[in-house]
């Protein structure tokens, strides 16, 4: 059972993520605090301009040290109401004789936890001053009337003036009460959504991670069997692209949130992107026994993309209609070019369709949303996070394009994208080619630097088994030492290393004259834009995200010259 203090924790951590969402770009005042003693969590911007102080002297401090009169504000006292009770109260026209002739009103809602209590307080804050005076002003020209007739139908016009801007005001201040009411329902809404995506997060991880515990058990029985041990060897591949998936969905949302998510465009082949594509989604397909088509146009089409990125956008859309297709469905994969005589002019139209169970009126207008999926039951058979198809349409408009979604329920998907394409290239130059060689055919000298023994084991047996003459080091010290004595042609160097960083060990090795022409290549779990920049400042020649495919160790190897 999690105790009390995990739960404290999570919502520690989680609070300022979720108001950040929905509150961030507001105009609106808004300060969110936690627990029984109101601890600032977060505040947006319109909240320290309005009380004038520094966001990092209010955050993880008392509420009433962020507002006046502090602990005699009438507003500290209502948030204790409203955690304990769990109903929004407000608090108007409260008079703060700290800041001269200064009026504010208070708005507070509960923020639920997991066990649907109050785990927090959002307060939404309004400047009514104007609207205070105005009522005072109007309460004052009455009073006057009163006791004296003396220009009384000027007097009367004022009032009348002075009830329409405050009737104005009013009704400003309701749409601003309104506003906040709305925001803090989004946040009710995205709390859930974040209970259920971390749910699913849990069952997606545990899946494979069960499957590749039962294949090792069954290399581990004492049996020559090799049916078994290929079956064996098959799952704990399968499994573990599944878990690397997962892993990069999750950083790329990530990157996605903060804005590093970041193109590296050359001119690409749509019909080369589209081969690894579907090369990378057929165990999906295979697996369901769909039947995939494949149409594209007899010319060759040029696209500016970041041809890895782009291939992303067909695995994942191929990967949504094998999930969403029953076993032996179909689906359609369709590149179709633009010509000057219709409306897809300087355009391609990339189309992937499916015969599967459709997308529901009510979720279709949100499927591009993030953690977005449909009704899911216990079996959970279509499994993923709800991140793909965000992704799709993320990437999709970073390379100036569009992505629709058609469809209806129970009778099949239709994704539509619509790239603008380029004259093509003026020499193959840039189609970026290597000629490949045969493995171990030139001597070539292989150092593998990882401190995880099994990591580096494992990579140099590759390495071994494709003809190359092979060592191993598991520390920066040591792969220095190890390169100078070795002079290997190429460096697998992992970054995160004991005694002797990654980086560090790359900037000796090529201080040495022996190791003039020695290809560094980065083996790292790494892979934001600036870790990129990093390695390659360092020294490095490539950079490879752990768990590299094997296949582009084996592009690096069969380029590199023997000198």
């Amino acid at each position: 059972m999690q105790t009390s203090r995990n739960v404290t924790q999570g919502r520690e951590f989680e609070l300022p993520r979720l108001c950040r969402y929905f509150s961030e770009q507001s105009p609106l005042p808004m300060i969110a605090v936690e627990g029984t003693t109101h601890v600032v969590r977060y505040l947006n911007d319109a909240f320290v301009q309005l009380v004038g102080k520094e966001r990092d002297a209010l955050l993880g401090r008392p509420f009433a040290e962020a507002v006046p009169e502090g602990i005699d504000n009438g507003c500290a006292a209502l948030l204790g109401e409203v955690y304990q009770t769990g109903t929004p109260m407000t608090l108007c026209e409260q008079h703060h004789i700290e800041k001269s002739l200064s009026y504010w009103s208070y708005s507070a809602w509960p923020i639920l936890g997991q066990d649907n209590r109050p785990a927090g307080v959002l307060v939404h804050v309004s400047d009514v001053t104007d609207a205070t005076l105005f009522r005072a002003q109007v309460v004052e020209m009455n009073q006057t009337l009163v006791v004296s007739s003396v220009r009384q139908h000027e007097l009367v016009d004022i009032a009348e003036q002075l009830n329409v801007r405050l009737k104005d005001s009013e009704e400003k201040s309701r749409q601003l009460f309104e506003t906040a009411q709305g925001q803090a329902l989004a946040l009710v809404d995205l709390h859930s959504r974040k209970d259920e995506f971390l749910a699913m997060l849990g069952h997606e991880l545990r899946n494979p991670l069960a499957s590749i515990v039962n294949a090792m058990q069954l290399l581990r029985l004492e049996t020559n069997d090799p049916v078994i041990q290929q079956q064996a060897s098959l799952i704990i591949e399968r499994q573990s692209t599944q878990l690397t998936r997962l892993v990069d969905d999750l950083l790329e949302v990530s990157r996605m949130s903060t804005g590093k998510l970041q193109l590296r465009l050359e001119a690409v082949l749509m019909s080369d992107v589209v081969e690894r594509a579907v090369e990378s989604a057929q165990p999906l397909i295979n697996l369901h026994r769909h039947e995939l088509a494949v149409s594209l146009p007899p010319e060759p089409v040029w696209l500016r993309a970041d041809a890895a990125r782009l291939e992303q956008v067909i695995v994942n859309l191929l990967s949504n209609s094998a999930k969403y297709t029953a076993d032996g469905g179909k689906i359609w994969l369709s590149i179709k070019l633009g010509t000057t005589d219709d409306a897809l002019a300087g355009e391609v139209l990339l189309c992937v369709r499916d015969n599967g169970v459709g997308i529901s009126p009510g979720l279709l207008p949100h499927v591009f949303d993030l953690f977005t999926q449909g009704a899911q039951s216990l079996d959970r058979s279509h499994g993923g996070l709800g991140i793909g198809l965000a992704l799709v349409h993320h990437l999709v408009q970073l390379h100036q394009g569009t992505v629709e979604a058609h469809s209806s329920a129970g009778q099949g998907s239709e994704f539509v994208v619509r790239l603008p394409v380029m004259a093509s290239p003026a020499s193959s130059a840039t189609m970026n080619t290597v000629a490949s060689k045969a493995p171990g055919d030139t001597g070539l000298r292989v150092l593998v630097v990882d401190d995880n023994i099994d990591a580096a084991t494992s990579l140099a047996m590759l390495v071994r088994a494709n003809g190359y003459d092979v060592r191993t080091a598991f520390t920066g010290r040591a792969a220095v030492a190890t390169a100078i004595d070795f002079e290997p042609h190429v460096v697998l160097l992992d970054i995160g290393l004991p005694d002797l960083d990654g980086l560090q060990a790359a900037k000796q090795i090529r201080q040495q004259l022996v190791l003039n022409h020695v290809v560094l290549v980065a083996m790292t779990g790494y892979g934001q834009i600036e870790d990129y920049q990093r390695s390659m400042k360092a020294g490095f020649d490539y950079h490879l995200v752990k768990p590299a495919d094997f296949r582009q160790v084996q592009e690096i190897l069969t380029t590199v010259k023997v000198h």
